[in-house]
């Protein structure tokens, strides 16, 4: 079995890195783990909180090590991270995604072979307090691509001939995107073990939000135009996009008037949050 690192960058992660780490925690891999929390530009405890579960994760076999740079940036925390783990399976990771207990035993399963492989597991977007975003994220999760896909969104993994795709993480707004299409359909698995994605609260973020993924991939097809042919089916027909509006027109709705929102707004911003 392959040995497996986890790199989770975080920045000002305080309140979601013990239950980031929890998950981990209550996972039922056998193997060895090496867990690597990136704190970046942190100006809260998130490191502290992270260096305290340290004898937790000792206490299975596994190793948890805490970096901190200076600097703040997703990108620069992810090339940290895979200077600094062991030879093997990769799982990136998101500081604020909850797994379900079987989500890492079956990734590293799935990516046990010679072949690259990308892999990532079932996404469940967490219940949200807004009823605009929980609109949202019901007509969202229906689409094919979230559906049937393997979306890398706060979650994904590849094994030693994978990450052997690319050197380096260039510095691009959308990180699981350059990583996803650096494999065609046939090469990433979708694990059936599911993981909790935080969604924004309310329409302005959604907007904001919408638009800097939008961003990515638009990026994403400017530098890296050859990824392209990865992409597979990623936008549903018309027969399908009338189909999930009936079955749901307010989750239709809502979901449309947020993209019109982003083509009618301009994108003056380097940066949203993601939740």
């Amino acid at each position: 079995m392959n040995a497996c690192s986890v790199l989770i960058p975080a920045h000002d992660e305080a309140g979601y890195i013990d239950a980031c780490l929890a998950g981990l925690l209550s996972q039922d891999h056998a193997g060895p783990l090496q867990v690597i929390v990136i704190a970046n530009g942190c100006r809260d405890d998130t490191a502290d909180r992270a260096r305290a579960r340290i004898p937790d994760f000792a206490a299975r076999g596994w190793v948890l090590q805490v970096e901190e740079l200076a600097q703040g940036g997703k990108i620069g925390a992810l090339n940290h991270g895979d200077a600094c783990a062991a030879p093997g399976i990769r799982i990136y990771l998101d500081a604020d995604i909850r797994l379900s207990p079987g989500l890492v035993s079956g990734l590293v399963r799935a990516l046990d072979v010679p072949q690259p492989r990308y892999a990532g597991g079932r996404l469940v977007v967490a219940p949200a307090r807004s009823a605009v975003s929980r609109r949202y994220a019901r007509f969202w999760q229906k689409l094919p691509f979230v559906a049937q896909g393997v979306t890398g969104a706060g979650l994904f993994a590849v094994n030693p001939a994978g990450r052997a795709r690319w050197s380096e993480f260039p510095q691009v707004i959308s990180d699981d995107t350059f990583v996803r299409l650096q494999f065609d359909e046939a090469e990433r698995i979708l694990v059936d073990a599911s993981y909790d994605w935080p969604i924004v609260e309310g329409f302005g973020p959604l907007v904001r939000v919408r638009r800097r993924q939008d961003k990515g991939v638009a990026e994403i097809a400017e530098r890296f135009p050859e990824l392209l042919a990865h992409a597979g089916h990623t936008r549903p027909g018309r027969s399908e996009i009338a189909r999930l509006a009936i079955s749901d027109p307010f989750g239709f709705a809502t979901y449309t008037a947020v993209a019109l929102a982003v083509r009618l707004g301009r994108n003056n911003q380097e940066w949203a949050r993601g939740r």
